[in-house]
């Protein structure tokens, strides 16, 4: 496990919401938000995340907001840069990725190719 400087931003209504998710889900001390690119999704790549009780020892592990971040070192490659909100609209509410290094996405944002 590595602690660095954050790769990811986590606006500060992103990180009130994933506070708010663990004191809900009354998360061990030590829990972390898993930020991970999977295969799949219309543009080839998607964001997934997680609230995860501890860092993989490969991990990458840094802070954002007062939330501690989990990172593989392979997701990485593709996500460095990338900001992450909490948005709410009448269509509904969720988490929305900007990312610097994709180079397209789907209409709906949740994938990307890079």
């Amino acid at each position: 496990m590595t602690t660095m400087t954050s790769p990811i931003r986590l606006t500060e209504k992103a990180a009130a919401k994933i506070k708010g998710l663990m004191a809900e889900q009354n998360a061990p001390a030590g829990t972390g938000l898993r930020v991970k690119v999977v295969g799949g999704g219309c543009s080839g790549m998607s964001y997934a995340i997680n609230l995860e009780a501890a860092a993989n020892p490969a991990d990458k592990v840094f802070e954002s907001e007062g939330v501690k971040v989990f990172l593989d070192p392979k997701s990485a490659l593709f996500i460095t840069g990338t900001e992450v909100d909490w948005q709410e609209s009448m269509m509904g509410a969720g988490f929305a990725f900007k990312n610097p290094l994709a180079k397209g996405s789907c209409g709906c944002g949740s994938s990307f190719t890079a």
